[in-house]
């Protein structure tokens, strides 16, 4: 079976499963004990710090561990705003992020809070100046992911921190980077962006962590109380195996990023051309998107009628973004671009990895086509 889901979860590199193995049966000290196994897990967690930061171009200090992406972003989110609470409860999104940031300003709604969700333009991009236009005095924070999960468009998040900062040097910045870090390149240290989410197995990594940057001087509120771990913010013991692993991960993607990027690029230019060749396909990625994302619809048709057609060929994709596959909903990200109800409902994911090369392209696109034309006559009688 060929895997093509990779913007739902990569495989982990067997350099990462051989740390994370030695890591669990050395080290199961408990990294706040005071005895010689606590100690040598709390350098561990020391090193794996030095290395995601040195990685990111940031202070060690500035790097707190999660469970993931999920829990990054709502830390980042939830944690801003009720700590500034006192500056206004003013916040700015977009309408195409990923439910763990939507929802948690869903939910911030329910807590009294004021929430914009800035449209997107037709290419799934959100405009600066609707951004600029839309934040207010008492805006506390604006979000905005760098990679959209679904399409692969890519955001302006360093030009919008930019004028942000010059303009509201008060407001704080978080970008959800899950799907742009070793993708997309993106400078952290200078750039205006105050928190930074990722979550490791979307490059590599184990999954059960992840990482959140919190710029120098800011502080949230926490989330989770208890013993006061990661400088108070995150309160629980951590998981030395899995963030020894997450770093080796993150170091991994970042020294392959060029060469990954470069082998991503023509794979995708491959698909793209063969999904345009069929004329009963829609593309919905923009041209200038993301490398590994390639996004089209099958207006009036099931996705999952052709995900399991791709499949019994054996080719996985998958079906929006795997927080939302499950649901029967149109996908809000194509309803933001403008796009009908028939494409929203049919929507699929192509995320490719660091194995695929153009011969992986062009079999998928030979089962594609073998798929439509086999459900082109059902379409209409699926829905």
């Amino acid at each position: 079976m060929k895997y093509f889901d990779h913007a739902a979860s990569t495989p982990p590199h067997p350099e990462v499963i051989r740390t994370i193995a030695e890591v669990m049966q050395a080290h199961y000290g408990n990294p706040s004990s005071l005895h010689a196994s606590g100690e040598a897990g709390f350098k561990l967690l020391k090193k794996a710090r030095e290395v995601c930061a040195g990685t990111l171009g940031v202070q060690p200090s500035e790097i707190v561990f999660t469970s993931g992406a999920t829990e990054s972003n709502n830390m980042a989110i939830k944690g801003a705003a009720l700590q500034y609470r006192s500056r206004g409860k003013h916040l700015v999104t977009s309408m195409i992020e990923h439910p763990s940031v939507y929802e948690s300003f869903r939910q911030l709604e329910g807590f009294g809070f004021e929430v914009a969700f800035v449209p997107v333009q037709t290419n799934g991009t959100v405009d600066i100046e609707t951004v600029m236009r839309t934040v207010r005095e008492d805006t506390v924070l604006v979000s905005i992911m760098h990679v959209n999960n679904e399409t692969g468009s890519i955001q302006p998040v360093a030009e919008i921190a930019r004028e942000l900062k010059q303009k509201y040097p008060r407001v704080l910045v978080h970008v959800d980077g899950v799907q742009g870090f070793g993708k997309v390149p993106l400078q952290l240290k200078d750039s205006g962006i105050d928190l930074y989410s990722l979550s490791a197995h979307k490059f590599r990594g184990p999954r059960g962590a992840g990482l959140l940057y919190v710029r120098k001087g800011i502080q949230l509120f926490p989330l989770l109380s208890g013993g006061g771990q990661e400088s108070g913010v995150r309160s629980g013991t951590e998981n030395v195996p899995a963030v020894v692993g997450m770093a080796k991960a993150l170091r991994l993607a970042k020294e392959q990023e060029a060469e990954h990027v470069r082998n991503w690029r023509k794979v995708r230019e491959r698909l793209v051309e063969g999904i345009a060749s069929l004329p009963e396909l829609e593309l919905n990625s923009p041209a200038e998107g993301a490398p590994h994302i390639v996004h089209f619809s099958f207006p009036g048709m099931k996705p999952e009628v052709v995900l399991h057609c791709l499949e019994e060929e054996g080719l996985e994709v998958s079906t929006k973004s795997a927080c939302s596959s499950k649901t029967s909903e149109p996908s809000r990200v194509l309803l933001a671009m403008g796009k009908s109800m028939e494409t929203a409902q049919s929507g699929i994911r192509i995320s490719l990895g660091d194995e695929h090369t153009s011969e992986d392209a062009d079999l998928l696109i030979e089962a594609l086509t073998k798929a439509v034309k086999r459900l082109s006559g059902l379409k209409g009688g699926l829905k």
